[in-house]
């Protein structure tokens, strides 16, 4: 215990205890500590929606015309998918499918297009797809100019990097405030939202292609007479083209899920329209059965998209390669001509008849409203025992969230000091056995639960956070964390924060829980690998907001209702990450601890976990922005927090307080990045290992 206390680390804690404990006994008299006092709020908020409305003025005829320029490509491409036949874009849907993964992708094409059309989503589809096909190409031209350039200038680098950090960690609404200041209502306003917020993966992968080509590779190009353009066109990026297509891959999906978001400011007739307006009436079969569109959408391009990156026909030479283009494009048109030719003779294969659509919606509505009167009792006692047991008393506190109406009794006076004594006892028995790590979480997890997150004096969690950042980073991940917190605390934001780190909070340990125990049972069971994949594929796919409906359906809205969509939406990141880490480490080092006669027990809590944290606290990273991504999604369903903040922003179009909340969310994502990533930096040094590799 002594040599635990007297290291610089238990020095640290140790002060920062002793000041923590300061706070909380003069919180009650000082009620500055609890609520940062409103005449102490910086307004940056007012001071960035004033400048933004001056430069707006000055310059709104440059974006509206520029505004008009881009809906010129999208009425193009919306008007000919219209007027195309829908058995010919299916047609020419399956061929392209065909091409990337083969027969079983092009039925599965198919089906997808097949459902759009039953159920009368054709039209909407198409408007979609439309959104998709001109959005995407815009984010990767602009993310391969801004990915060649940080690839091949150190200087352009270390702008681009900070750049793509914010972009990627400020949330998908946030985007869409200063863009509806300067290009107004409309589609095309969604289609510029869209492309702004795909670009980052193609930036991403498009530096870590240029960067793994061979420095043979680019002498072998410069040997044989390049010219510096003629080595980058035909050497470069053909080495890199593998990598560049994950790039356009992953630029597909989030593209696809900003339709949704952009269909707030867009006013398009697609199905991001009739997701979010059937959500809003509470018709949860319409809403479903659209969203269902958006989800086969997502796997069909993700599949065609990540099986044209994959590049299946890579060893064939030249000659082999040009006779199966040729043959690809006779078969596309081919099968288009005979399609066009069908249609033309039978009218229902152009427009498919209303009188023949299947629409169960009021069937899926009937069904939902007989589960709800027979099963209500059951759906309010769970979510009940969930928020009064679970989540109310890491918001509010035990202190607070004990009483005759939650948990059936008061807190009786003796009841606080036996809570004290027994945190207090814990803490010093894993002291006493040298486990100060242990020690520490306990202490902090028994003042987070009798106080709450909303109910703790700021400067405690300024200085716990500061104090985490400074033992894993350091004195710069310290001063970072410290900047970011009391940026959001000048704002004003600090009650939303700590709202939205309790929700977080909560869904992260549950999806990290789950998502690790099934990433372990995964890694050491290839059928439960199997079936586990599909679903994580569906999930990482589906766009954000379908996931908010089977929730919506069941437990209306609500905080309960919102943590289940976050949690179905964060948990594919640890099933992934963990299960690739522990499949990943060295085969000798398993071995050398079987042959030693450790026991499969052993095996994992000694040998595996300890060598494969690093790729498992990447796991967590992710898992903490896929919480965060959803956060304003969730506001929708009757959430507070950053989230609600940014959407009451948007729907005020406060440009002030839009920036500065999504920075806070940006700051907070970041803040949990620099603290994770310097603990798994610390972590790898002291194992003597390199860097994770994500997988």
């Amino acid at each position: 215990m002594r040599a635990a206390l007297a290291s610089p680390d238990g020095r640290l804690w140790l002060g920062v205890g002793t000041f923590c404990l300061l706070c909380l006994v003069l919180a009650p008299r000082l009620g500055w500590l609890t609520e940062y006092p409103d005449a102490l709020v910086i307004p940056f908020a007012d001071w960035i929606t004033a400048g933004m409305s001056a430069f707006v003025d000055s310059f709104r005829w440059f974006f509206r015309a520029l505004a008009s320029l881009v809906d010129v490509p999208l009425v193009a491409v919306r008007t000919g998918l219209q007027a195309v036949p829908w058995l010919v874009v299916m047609a020419l849907a399956a061929a392209l499918a065909w091409r990337a993964r083969g027969p079983g992708l092009s039925l599965l094409t198919v089906c997808a297009l097949g459902y759009m059309v039953l159920t009368g989503y054709w039209e909407q589809s198409m408007n979609t797809l439309a959104l998709v096909v001109v959005s995407v190409p815009l984010s990767v031209a602009l993310g391969f100019a801004m990915g060649v350039g940080a690839a091949h200038s150190e200087r352009v680098d270390r702008i681009v990097q900070p750049t793509l950090d914010f972009m990627q960690t400020i949330p998908a609404f946030a985007y869409l405030i200063p863009i509806l200041f300067l290009f107004g209502f409309g589609p095309a306003v969604g289609l510029i939202a869209s492309a702004i917020y795909a670009a980052p993966p193609m930036v991403r992968n498009t530096i870590l292609g240029l960067r793994s080509v061979p420095a043979g590779v680019r002498e072998s190009g410069m040997m044989s007479g390049c010219t510096p353009r003629q080595g980058f066109w035909r050497v470069e990026v053909p080495t890199a083209m593998p990598q560049i297509m994950v790039g356009v891959n992953q630029t597909t999906m989030a593209a696809l899920s900003m339709v949704i978001i952009a269909a707030i400011i867009g006013g398009f007739d697609d199905i991001g329209w009739e997701v979010l307006s059937t959500m809003r009436k509470a018709q949860f079969g319409q809403s479903l059965l659209a969203g269902l569109v958006i989800a086969l959408l997502a796997i069909v391009l993700d599949r065609i998209t990540f099986g044209l990156a994959q590049n299946r026909f890579a060893g064939e030479s030249p000659d082999e390669r040009a006779a199966r283009r040729r043959r690809t494009w006779s078969v596309a048109v081919a099968l288009a001509m005979a399609a066009l030719l069908l249609a033309t003779l039978f009218p229902v294969l152009a427009d498919y008849p209303r009188d023949l659509r299947i629409y169960p919606a009021a069937q899926l509505n009937e069904a939902v409203n007989w589960f709800l009167r027979n099963y209500s009792g059951v759906m309010d006692a769970l979510k009940n025992s969930a928020l009064f047991f679970g989540m109310l008393p890491f918001r509010i506190g035990l202190s607070e969230a004990i009483s005759p109406f939650t948990w059936g009794f008061a807190l009786a006076p003796w009841m606080p000091w036996a809570y004290a004594a027994a945190a207090a006892a814990l803490a010093a028995w894993l002291l006493w056995r040298g486990r100060a790590g242990g020690a520490l979480t306990v202490a902090l997890l028994s003042v987070l639960l009798w106080w709450g997150t909303t109910g703790l004096p700021w400067p405690v969690v300024i200085a716990a956070a500061t104090a985490l950042g400074w033992q894993t980073g350091g004195a710069r991940t310290a001063s970072f964390v410290a900047a970011a917190l009391i940026f959001v605390l000048v704002n004003g934001l600090w009650e939303p924060l700590m709202l939205s780190v309790y929700l977080c909070g909560i869904a992260v340990t549950i999806s990290f829980a789950i998502g690790g125990a099934l990433g372990v049972w995964a890694a050491h069971n290839d059928s439960v690998s199997a079936v586990l994949r599909p679903i994580n594929d569906t999930l990482q796919t589906m766009p954000q907001f379908v996931l908010l409906i089977p929730a919506l359906m069941l437990f209306k809205v609500g905080e309960f209702t919102a943590l289940l969509a976050i949690i179905s939406y964060a948990i594919v990141p640890p099933v992934r990450y963990v299960e690739h880490a522990l499949r990943t480490l060295p085969r000798g080092t398993v071995e050398a601890a079987r042959q030693m006669g450790c026991t499969p027990w052993q095996i994992l809590t000694q040998v595996k976990l300890p060598l494969a944290l690093p790729g498992i606290m990447l796991g967590l990273n992710q898992t903490i922005m896929y919480a965060l991504s959803m956060l304003v999604i969730a506001a929708l369903v009757g959430t507070q927090g950053l989230g609600q903040q940014v959407y009451l922003a948007l729907s005020q179009a406060d440009m002030g307080m839009g920036v500065v909340t999504g920075l806070s969310m940006a700051l907070l994502a970041m803040t949990a990045d620099r603290i994770l990533q310097a603990a798994s930096r610390r972590h790898r040094e002291k194992l003597g290992i390199g860097a994770a590799v994500p997988a």
